[in-house]
This record gives C-alpha cells, sequence and structure tokens, in this order.
C-alpha cells in the first residue's frame, strides 16, 4: 500500500530518505505532512498569523537544509517539532530585542494558583487557548507554551531560553496567574475553571 499520496513511500522513514535526497516531491510531500500541526505551535508562539507563517517558514528552510543530519528517520515528528519550537524561540528572542514588553507589578496578584487548571484547559478547544495565550506577555506566552503545551520541563526552558532556572519558573508562576486574571476577565470565575 502506498502511502503519502500517489508516490510510493511504504512509510515515513522512506520519505524522509527520499528528502536526504534532495527530491522535491519527496519535500513537498514531507511539508504536507507536516504543515497543518507545526502552524498550529507556530500560532501558540506568534502575536499574528502572518509571523505564525515566518516562523513556519523559517523552520521548514532550517529543516530542509538539516535533514540530512537526521539519523534516525523514524524520530522525524519529534524532530521536526524540536526544530519549529527552537525557531519560534528564536524568534521571541529577536522580537524581543527590538521591543521589550514587561507587565506591572500591579497587574499581579498574591492570591495562589492551583494547577487544578490544566483540567480546564483541556475542556476548551484550541482557538480559546490561542486566544487567551495572545493577551499574554511574550516571555510569559513563550513559558506557558513550553511548559503546559509542549511538556518541558522547567530546566529544559531555562536552558532553551538562556536563563537561570528561577527565572523561568518565576516567569511560568506570574504567566499562570495572569492567565487566571484573563480568565476572570472574559467571565470565567475561579470554581468554573478548578472544577
Amino acid at each position: 500500500m502506498a502511502l503519502f499520496g500517489k508516490h510510493t513511500y511504504a512509510d515515513l522513514t522512506q520519505l524522509v530518505r527520499a528528502c536526504q535526497a534532495q527530491r522535491p516531491k519527496a519535500q513537498r510531500l514531507f511539508y504536507e505532512r507536516y504543515k497543518r500541526r507545526m502552524m498550529g505551535i507556530c500560532i501558540r508562539y506568534a502575536h499574528t498569523e502572518v509571523e505564525a507563517q515566518d516562523i513556519l517558514q523559517e523552520a521548514f528552510i532550517k529543516i530542509f537544509s538539516h535533514i540530512h543530519t537526521l539519523e534516525k528517520p523514524d524520530s522525524a515528528d519529534d524532530w521536526v517539532k524540536s526544530i519549529v519550537v527552537r525557531t519560534a524561540i528564536n524568534y521571541y528572542h529577536q522580537a524581543n530585542r527590538r521591543q521589550e514588553r514587561f507587565v506591572a507589578y500591579d497587574q499581579l496578584t498574591d492570591e495562589p494558583v492551583s494547577d487544578d487548571y490544566e483540567e480546564w484547559l483541556t475542556q476548551h478547544n484550541a482557538e480559546t487557548w490561542v486566544l487567551l495565550l495572545s493577551q499574554l506577555p511574550d516571555a510569559y506566552r513563550l513559558v506557558i507554551n513550553l511548559y503546559l503545551i509542549e511538556g518541558y520541563t522547567h530546566a529544559e526552558i531555562a536552558r532553551l531560553l538562556g536563563v537561570p532556572e528561577a527565572t523561568a519558573r518565576s516567569q511560568y508562576s506570574r504567566g499562570k496567574q495572569l492567565l487566571v486574571n484573563l480568565l476572570k476577565k472574559n467571565g470565567t470565575e475561579r470554581h468554573e475553571l478548578f472544577g
């Protein structure tokens, strides 16, 4: 049985090997395989859809420039996702150098935030989640995405961002608090959020 359209790539390994041989049809199929999922990741990190498209384009340039280094073609899914996330982080760093965005401490409260809100996140669609995340300042949105959605640890986030682990934890905590404040502002009460 031929997978990946009309072409005769029986599995992901064959498709990756064809991409490594720089076959344009295979590259197009590879791009089509990942573009929708990876665009979803890019949208979570970007301010606009245009920025997300720029991140995706930059990521695929990197992917096709380095696909020859992929030794285990069956790990392509994780490899592609990793490159897209790193490209989004690099985009964030470049944008952050151009314009610093900070949140006033008076927007934060000392009210502790429970981790039970994760249940709320799984009950709402991606559009709602992306809309709420887009309202967070860049640094907080980045850490929330990396921790909650991508599943990185605080130590891994600190390494990716080049900051101390305490900073990554602090940004996550503050971002979580801002997210709760946004939810309240948009009509979601704590009892709805935390079950």
